[in-house]
């Protein structure tokens, strides 16, 4: 990236992380049962970005959907929003975002706005114990790929690394017990806990290029959002190197990977190694066979026109740089 760009990105990430203290965030209210809303409102219902969005175009009639990409484009309180997770792992229910995809050119793009905090969220494990194990797997690492980013980020706040923490904590001391038993009640309770702490974290601090290549290429080729970012959070993590060793160290300090004296490279690697691990035991591949050489650089580019200067990376890298995430994937699959 050259330095007029890395400048103006640094520049609005610096700005927006100035106003955090000042900026309207809230939390939704916690509910610990579906049975404490009224039966008409008993229904597992849609995706909560699409509720999200629907309850946009109410609040801003006359403004297309696309027009309302980016940030603060809505300005206006939706009708009533309860978010009510069926995964545990989009972190929806505490965040102003929606991803929305195009189905005419397949990108995805977010949209933020604080009137898209959900004024209730419903955090019951009974609703997730239908999910298989791939995609309670996905969807958990959704969860700890919202935590990392949003820990290693550079806009980061007290609340956001507390959050971020426990989140990670919670992941790794539960997500492979929801995994191998489904029916298993506190572990999926404590999944949903850690995917709601994650997007506390991650709707002030943001997250990072595993989310903006993980999106462009389920935009493209409808990959699953969760599987997307297991397979590409260790890549970025390396490629980050030192940059993040220290908060790293502090993240596998949480997870109970490594100890205080442990030296900050050692377990920032043992951190991505584990990750490596989790995901090899979960059956999640590190390939994605449908991506399309000659799609790369399109992908890359959509990658950075999310990413930048919105997310406050550990390391600044352009369009050209991001092709470095897509390529490995197709070389593993010769």
């Amino acid at each position: 990236m050259n330095i007029l760009k890395k400048c103006y990105c640094r520049t609005f990430q610096t700005a927006f992380r100035l106003a955090l203290p000042f900026l309207p965030y809230r939390k939704p209210v916690l509910m610990p049962k579906i049975s404490h809303l009224p039966a008409v409102l008993k229904q597992k219902g849609s995706s909560i970005d699409c509720a999200k969005a629907a309850g946009a175009c109410i609040a801003r009639p006359r403004l297309p959907l696309k027009k309302m990409k980016g940030i603060l484009k809505i300005r206006r309180k939706l009708p009533l929003l309860i978010a009510i997770p069926t995964t545990a792992g989009t972190g929806s229910e505490a965040t102003l975002s929606a991803v929305i995809t195009d189905s005419s050119t397949r990108h995805k793009y977010p949209i933020n706005d604080f009137s898209l905090i959900p004024d209730y969220a419903v955090l019951d494990p009974r609703l997730t114990i239908s999910l298989p194990p791939l995609l309670t797997a996905a969807t958990g690492m959704d969860a700890l790929t919202h935590a990392v980013e949003a820990y290693i980020g550079s806009s980061t706040a007290r609340d956001t690394r507390k959050a971020a923490l426990k989140a990670v904590r919670l992941i790794f001391s539960s997500l492979e017990d929801a995994y191998q038993d489904g029916k298993n009640i506190p572990a999926r309770k404590r999944m949903l806990t850690a995917s709601y702490y994650a997007g506390c974290a991650f709707t002030k601090s943001y997250v990072g290029y595993v989310h903006a290549v993980a999106h462009s290429l389920g935009g493209a080729y409808n990959i699953p959002h969760g599987l997307a970012n297991a397979i590409l959070l260790p890549y970025v993590l390396d490629a980050y190197g030192p940059s993040v060793y220290k908060k790293l160290k502090e993240l596998a300090v949480a997870a109970g990977l490594a100890g205080l004296d442990t030296p900050p490279q050692e377990a920032a690697k043992c951190f991505i190694q584990s990750i490596r691990q989790m995901k090899k035991r979960f059956g999640i591949q590190d390939t994605l066979p449908d991506i399309l050489e000659n799609h790369i650089p399109l992908l890359a580019k959509y990658a950075d026109l999310e990413a930048n200067p919105l997310y406050p990376v550990p390391v600044l890298m352009n369009a050209k740089e991001l092709t470095r995430f897509y390529y490995p994937l197709l070389k593993q699959r010769q």
